[in-house]
């Protein structure tokens, strides 16, 4: 019995494979804010699951950016910074933890039983409450220091665009859940005027555009709630704006939305196991 989870700034979602080859039984539910009330979610959630039975090793994921087992920052789960998140998980469940940063995860399962099959080299991104994202080659997910924070990259150095305490405007602070609702102080589901989703199809454009320059992609896959969700940016117009901008390259990597949806973490963590 093995064990797959992906925790996310907003959904933990964990589940099992009996053989280590297909995703079996899973149960999704929202993240605690409290690091120790989440490791006992989980725990509860692995007991429910097996039933019992032992477990030989468990892989997934985790929200924020993981240097040598700790969580040393994850923005949107700020009570689990700072925490063994590896040795802590692996008390949890009760075996082997291999754990990289959630984004990454989710890019490995698209890559590999999704939208980015039979592409050598994929870019993936998720646009959700932040943005995050990850380059796979060849089925793995590329060599890093600590991991890819694709959403952290400035597009806006000055904060003319969008004043902020820090003046350095990132991908994410444009185009997230967490951004959209903090300037409109509305759910992103419930914001409905055209010009806004045009608005951020325009400026993901511009997040895919330097993503191209420095990962040079065959395709491009896009997940999370703000790409898949209804209203969502659209990207027939998004790829319009990046044809504009692009003149270095002679064409565009394909660009697809994920298809594994909600449980494309547990296929990642499947990936990464194996």
């Amino acid at each position: 019995m093995y064990i797959l989870f992906d925790i996310g700034g907003t959904k933990m979602r964990v589940g099992i494979s009996e053989g280590g080859r297909h995703l079996g039984a899973h149960k999704i539910v929202k993240t605690p804010s409290d690091f120790q009330e989440g490791m006992n979610v989980l725990s509860s959630l692995v007991s429910e699951l097996t039933e019992g039975q032992k477990v030989k090793a468990a892989a997934g994921g985790l929200a924020g950016t993981l240097y040598k087992g700790t969580l040393v920052r994850s923005p949107h789960l700020k009570g689990w910074e700072g925490k063994p998140a590896e040795e802590e998980i692996k008390k949890a469940i009760g075996a082997q933890v291999y754990l990289e940063n959630d984004a990454a995860i989710v890019g490995l399962g698209e890559a590999l039983f999704g939208a980015g099959r039979g592409y050598k080299i994929v870019a993936y991104l998720t646009i959700s409450t932040g943005v995050g994202g990850v380059r796979i080659v060849d089925g793995s997910i590329d060599s890093t220091t600590s991991n890819f924070e694709p959403g952290h990259h400035i597009i806006d150095f000055s904060g003319a665009v969008l004043p902020r305490d820090n003046p350095c405007g990132t991908l994410e602070d444009f185009i997230s859940g967490s951004s959209l609702k903090r300037r409109f102080n509305i759910n992103p589901e419930n914001v409905t005027e055209e010009g806004v989703w045009e608005e951020l199809s325009e400026r993901l454009a511009y997040g895919l555009y330097n993503t191209i320059m420095y990962w040079s992609p065959e395709v491009i896959v896009l997940g999370g709630p703000m790409i898949v969700g209804h209203p969502g940016i659209d990207l027939h117009r998004t790829t319009q704006y990046l044809k504009e901008l692009l003149e270095t390259f002679p064409y565009i990597p394909v660009i697809k939305k994920g298809e594994l949806g909600a449980i494309g973490g547990l296929y990642g963590a499947l990936g990464y196991l194996k």
